[in-house]
């Protein structure tokens, strides 16, 4: 069975087809669409220059990779393979996975976008203006060109790609750090599971071979010990105090949330502590106890719902504990309650102040370089450990335009609603445009 045909299957979004609109309504959308742009100062198009490097740098792609093997680590003997969203368009991320006597060894391999995409490049001052990909629902406005993302940072399978790998050993006992390695790499991913294909894996493991070309290696068996371990990292994470607002995420997306959050985590540890280098840390302030005590009041109000009276002294727990067991109708306002008080996350060049809702001492981005200008900076200083001079600046602007980026996206989910289109709908099937005739 095909992919499409499990999805229409199974009664998923994406099983639908897209929304349909005739040519009037893709005016009107399209006419709002610039007004968010021109308001939010978000540009659509690339400039010629930055189109025209970005189509050099993705030619000749292989022999670039064969010159650049020797001054690299060798994985691509290594089992690894990307799970995402069936309608990904790129693959930035891919896992890798081995258990040990006494402990597990972890990789993240990252797509290395900054051997494409440098400070001496109009990509890069491109990435600067923009500053984040702006996701609206059926249109996303990239952060640097997609060709690079659908060509050279897209870490296809049964392809060489350049990557750049966190290497994490972790102790099988408190799933601690033992060594951290980051390092210049090339890889080449086994199979690209989307996240239904990585759940039927664990619940059937022989649908791994529906998705490999060579069935001799043990896709099954790494995806079921990755999600072992994404389960103990999860349930450690809640224990030491990390808001969880959704409990109620598949194994799949647990797995590369996990995976994503302990090579973070790994990295700004390894900037701060073991260089001591200035970065673009994500720092959230806590919200004061009267603010968690008013969100705590509107949870307990709800109809069905509970926060366990041990709890309230620890928000966060507290939180954790209600979601678990509240009724499905009441997740949201639960979320929105704890929204509504939580400050802004924001980039700083140094991590002090922690970030409140993981309960992380140390936190910043790394492991979407094609999409946040944040993780392409610290791509860049982990690999050069050289700090670009206006980091606060560039800092203060990734903090402001992730900001426009929300509110635009706000704005034009409301905008769908009042012509009477469903956002989310929208979001997962996408738009066609009919003929009305």
């Amino acid at each position: 069975m095909s992919n499409e045909d499990a999805q229409a299957q199974a009664g998923t979004p994406e099983g639908q087809g897209p929304v349909e609109i005739d040519e009037e309504m893709a005016r009107h959308l399209e006419n709002k669409r610039e007004e968010l742009f021109e308001k939010f100062e978000i540009p659509d198009a690339f400039p010629p220059e930055v189109m025209e490097e970005a189509e050099a740098r993705t030619e000749d792609v292989q022999a670039e990779i064969q010159s650049a093997v020797d001054e690299r680590r060798d994985l691509r003997d290594m089992t690894t393979w990307t799970t995402d969203p069936i309608d990904a368009q790129d693959f930035d991320d891919a896992l890798s996975i081995e258990e040990r006597d006494e402990e597990y060894v972890l990789w993240v391999h990252i797509a290395d976008v900054t051997h494409y995409v440098n400070p001496d490049t109009a990509m890069w001052d491109s990435a600067v203006e923009r500053a984040n990909t702006v996701y609206l629902p059926g249109y996303t406005v990239h952060m640097l060109p997609p060709i690079l993302a659908e060509t050279v940072c897209s870490l296809v399978p049964n392809e060489d790609r350049l990557a750049h790998t966190v290497e994490m050993h972790l102790d099988k006992e408190n799933l601690g750090y033992e060594t951290i390695d980051i390092y210049k790499s090339v890889i080449r991913s086994d199979a690209r599971l989307t996240y239904t294909e990585a759940e039927n894996i664990l619940d059937e493991p022989a649908a791994a071979d529906d998705v490999l070309e060579d069935t001799e290696v043990d896709l099954a068996e790494k995806t079921e010990l990755v999600w072992e371990l994404a389960d103990a990292m999860h349930e450690q994470r809640k224990e030491e105090g990390s808001l969880v607002l959704n409990p109620r995420r598949d194994r799949a997306h647990t797995i590369i949330e996990e995976c994503m959050l302990k090579a973070n985590k790994a990295v700004t540890h390894e900037l701060m502590w073991d260089r001591g280098v200035e970065a673009m840390y994500r720092v959230h302030p806590q919200p004061s106890p009267e603010e968690w005590n008013e969100a705590l009041q509107e949870i307990q109000e709800l109809d069905g719902v509970s926060v366990p009276g041990e709890a309230w002294d620890d928000p966060r727990k507290a939180v954790n504990a209600t979601l678990e067991e509240a009724p499905e109708r009441q997740l949201d306002k639960i979320q929105w309650a704890v929204m509504k008080v939580m400050p802004r996350a924001k980039y700083m060049n140094d991590p002090f102040g922690g970030h409140h809702a993981l309960n992380f001492e140390i936190y910043g981005h790394f492991t979407s370089p094609i999409r946040r200008l944040s993780d392409l900076i610290n791509h860049w200083i982990v690999h050069t450990n050289d700090v670009p001079e206006d980091l606060i600046a560039l800092c203060d602007r990734a903090s402001d335009k992730q900001q426009d980026a929300e509110q635009c996206e706000r704005e034009y989910k409301q905008f769908l609603e009042e012509v009477g289109l469903d956002p989310s709908a929208v979001n997962n099937r996408g738009i066609e445009v009919v003929d009305e005739a």
